[in-house]
């Protein structure tokens, strides 16, 4: 059960499912927001997305395992503690699980060609896993695309649906924050998908691929990342400065937990120089994302006081 846990990374999916509950009932639900879906339908969307990411990571995994058995002996799952065949079993079974509540969800919340988006995103993930992966930025960005999408199509189930005339503007408004959200975990994402490049560049280069460190080595790769990470930083000090000012718990928490880790992560970077140091990098990222998503709990402070 432990190698399966593994295998699909729980704790990954833990965010996600986090992530969309802090949309419904930090950001939405406070205000009165008109919304589409209830306590059931919030659980079937949080259950399609798990499934799809789910059975992405282990699609992911099955084409990785030549590099990870280099990059990361110790934590490789399929052909030790679990066989490539039940694996495989596993990424069908979780995509049809993912897809299936999804049709259904689309249908419930009477907009069925939003079923489509669940079936894109499982194609997406496949490609991404056996040939996207492989092509310069190319398939960090794609992604990181599909984190940003997993933020997004709370806003798209929750607030089209039920959009009229009368509401349009305050459903915009909230989708807009959405947005921002959505473009934060882009962000975050894909700085940290070329930080684990650069961790990873031995197996990678042993399987052919072709990402950013390979084409332009370790020291120029860490340069472009360093230069990469002040854009969201520089976004969140504007957002900060122009939006937060007034309020100081949410000013106070924004350096601490987001301004200050992605200071402390650039400046690290840039001096980063074992496999060791890269993968703290990758963890820091992680953190900076999860305290980012965190801060939806300030809505309440922030808009009411």
């Amino acid at each position: 059960m432990l190698s399966i846990l593994n295998l699909i990374r729980w704790k990954n999916l833990m965010m996600i499912a986090l992530m969309q509950l802090l949309i419904k009932y930090a950001l939405l639900e406070p205000f009165g927001v008109q919304t589409t879906l209830n306590s059931f339908g919030i659980t079937l969307l949080i259950i399609a997305t798990i499934c799809i990411a789910a059975a992405g990571n282990i699609i992911n995994d099955i084409y990785d395992v030549e590099t990870d058995l280099v990059n990361k002996p110790d934590t490789v799952v399929i052909n030790k503690s679990i066989s490539e065949k039940t694996a495989y079993n596993l990424f069908i079974m979780l995509n049809l699980v993912g897809v299936g509540v999804g049709f259904y969800l689309s249908h419930l919340a009477g907009k069925a060609p939003f079923f489509s988006l669940f079936v894109i995103i499982s194609i997406l993930l496949y490609v991404y896993a056996s040939y996207i992966k492989r092509t310069l930025l190319i398939g960090n960005i794609v992604i990181s695309m599909l984190v940003g999408l997993s933020v997004i199509i709370v806003g798209i189930f929750e607030l089209i649906p039920v959009m009229t005339p009368s509401n349009q503007q305050t459903q915009v408004l909230f989708f807009k924050v959405i947005l921002d959200y959505a473009l934060f975990a882009f962000a975050i994402n894909l700085l940290r998908e070329i930080a684990k490049d650069i961790e990873d560049i031995d197996g990678d280069y042993k399987a052919g691929m072709n990402t950013l460190p390979i084409v332009i080595g370790r020291e120029r790769a860490k340069y472009v990342l360093t230069v990469l990470s002040f854009f969201p930083l520089a976004g969140i000090i504007v957002y900060v400065i122009s939006d937060l000012y007034k309020y100081p718990i949410a000013v106070g928490y924004f350096l601490l937990f987001i301004i200050g880790p992605l200071i402390y992560v650039s400046i690290k970077t840039f001096s980063a120089s074992t496999k060791k140091k890269m993968h703290h990098i990758c963890n820091m990222y992680k953190l900076v994302m999860l305290f980012g998503m965190l801060s939806l709990l300030l809505y309440n402070y922030v808009i009411l006081n």
